[in-house]
């Protein structure tokens, strides 16, 4: 299957999605508004974090229109995709940046699905940097990711439309692209080859 990334041109978008480290995994590089040149079948497209909402808010219906047809999409975290995805419900947090300087800190963040083919390789401390918010799970989706208090920060979706939606609120490609976070590398080092192997098997 074709990993399709629709990035906005920010620099992050470009350190991550073009640089040497990931630019193998990606088939293609679009704007977001050239999403009309991606076809359902046999396609993925891949939203990355910090994509500006309204740039995707006015793709919506044809990202509708993909899913409709069978299409998978990946909707990193901190691009509201509460906005443009169906099905989706997010609740924002205010962001503790600096919770690891509290004595004894732990984020709390876990892995419920470590047998997960996306998940493999992947563990606590690699989910763990910071947290925006979490989503109410459609009931028959499958869990990911939760937070200390067991709300979801990673599922997958394919029970609300014909196709496939991985939603998660982390957003590694922003840290990564910014050179902030060794744990977004470490993620996306696991995630990016896991969600290749995934979508071709």
């Amino acid at each position: 299957m074709r990993l399709i990334a629709l990035s906005s041109g920010t620099y992050y978008h470009i350190e991550s999605l073009e640089a040497p480290r990931y630019a193998a995994y990606f088939d293609q590089v679009l704007t977001p508004e050239r999403l009309d040149e991606v076809r359902a079948e046999n396609a993925c497209i891949f939203v990355p974090c910090r994509s500006p909402a309204q740039r995707l808010i006015a793709q919506a219906d044809q990202i509708g229109q993909y899913l409709a047809a069978g299409g998978t999409v990946v909707a990193m975290g901190e691009s509201r995709s509460d906005l443009w995805l169906p099905g989706v419900t997010f609740h924002g947090r205010p962001t503790n940046w600096w919770w690891w300087l509290e004595p004894g800190a732990d984020l709390g963040n876990r892995v419920t699905a470590p047998g997960h083919p996306l998940m493999a390789g992947i563990g606590k401390d690699d989910i763990t940097w910071h947290l925006h918010g979490h989503f109410d799970t459609p009931e028959g989706a499958d869990v990911l990711a939760e937070d200390a208090e067991g709300r979801t920060l990673f599922y997958i979706d394919e029970v609300s439309t014909p196709g496939r939606m991985i939603v998660t609120s982390l957003d590694p490609i922003y840290h990564h692209g910014s050179h902030f976070m060794p744990a977004t590398t470490r993620f996306l080092d696991r995630f990016l080859p896991n969600l290749r192997a995934y979508l071709d098997g």
